[in-house]
């Protein structure tokens, strides 16, 4: 019976992916891709390494020799998510292995894993014409999924500036701008964070915010988290990573994982601002992109990014439920 390491026969298995693995790694990325990778894979196997509920490393070998991987991580509060679920970032198998079942082998280990931490499904993403790799996909079992993929021009807002904030009908109180004041987010701040989550959508979601400052004190390529406070009161907070590498990109892009406004302080542009700030930040970074998910039927938060310049990729969302 297959044990932890997954084993399909005597020459065949599926095992942790170890740091001796990464050249075979690159290796075989950059003869499917045409580009190397080798950053992103190391600082991945370094997360999985140091965080092993949070990441998943694989490896596919014949005779002992490394054929195939994937790479995924768990999501559990990231895009407003209401459960946890199971995030592939990477899968290659070797030109000359492929047909021998690795890739097969790869998402068994993966789905029994991810079910183990009570994920309800897989998720990745694909450009939409990629026949390639979506037939790849469909051919192990996912479906085209529910969210959109929607991504904005960093420069352009730095070029810009700032959007204007949006008028609220409280003639009584002051809305300017310069009330906001928008700062790095520290350690300390995690408990306000929570808190402020916690009265937007109902939910603890402390072990998504403490391993998401885990994640930045670990290094774990490249965090900006900052916090929007109003007369020293926090306002809103926003998250967000910069990676190279997920899901096949070949250039540096940032991904906003969270934003979140108090009630309160809603309609007086605190959204914006906190976006103009992370914006100018990615751009000195000379970050072009910065992309986010949603749900195809929430209008509301579509209608946000709407406004503030985020428009559809050309990337498709797909799920293979657990």
């Amino acid at each position: 019976m297959p044990n932890a390491q997954t084993q399909s026969s005597a020459t065949h298995q599926v095992r942790p992916l170890l740091p001796s693995d990464l050249d075979r790694v690159v290796e075989i990325d950059r003869d499917n891709t045409g580009h190397a990778r080798r950053g992103f894979f190391e600082s991945r196997l370094a997360a999985s390494r140091s965080d092993q509920n949070g990441f998943l490393a694989l490896a596919y070998t014949e005779h002992d020799r490394v054929e195939g991987f994937v790479l995924a991580h768990m999501l559990d509060g990231e895009f407003g998510t209401s459960g946890p679920a199971t995030i592939l970032d990477a899968i290659g198998i070797a030109q000359s292995a492929r047909g021998h079942g690795g890739a097969h082998g790869l998402m068994r280990t993966l789905q029994e894993k991810a079910r183990r931490r009570n994920a309800q499904a897989v998720r990745t993403q694909v450009l939409w014409s990629d026949e390639a790799m979506t037939q790849f996909f469909a051919g192990l079992g996912f479906k085209l999924g529910t969210r959109l993929v929607l991504d904005c021009d960093c420069a352009k807002w730095a070029r810009e500036g700032e959007p204007q904030t949006e008028p609220c009908g409280d003639g009584d109180r002051d809305h300017s701008p310069d009330r906001i004041v928008v700062r790095s987010m520290v350690a300390e701040d995690l408990p306000a964070v929570i808190s402020l989550d916690r009265g937007i959508t109902g939910r603890d979601r402390s072990a998504y915010y403490q391993r998401r400052m885990d994640e930045a004190l670990r290094k774990n390529g490249i965090r900006l988290s900052m916090l929007a406070e109003i007369d020293r009161t926090p306002a809103g907070f926003v998250m967000a990573r910069v990676d190279y590498g997920e899901f096949g990109q070949t250039e540096m892009a940032a991904v906003l994982d969270t934003i979140g406004v108090h009630a309160e302080f809603r309609a007086q542009g605190v959204g914006s601002i906190l976006l103009a700030q992370l914006m100018a930040h990615l751009a000195s970074l000379r970050v072009e992109r910065v992309r986010t998910v949603v749900e195809w039927n929430d209008v509301t938060l579509i209608g946000f990014f709407d406004r503030l310049g985020f428009k559809p990729t050309q990337s498709v969302v797909l799920a293979l439920a657990l």
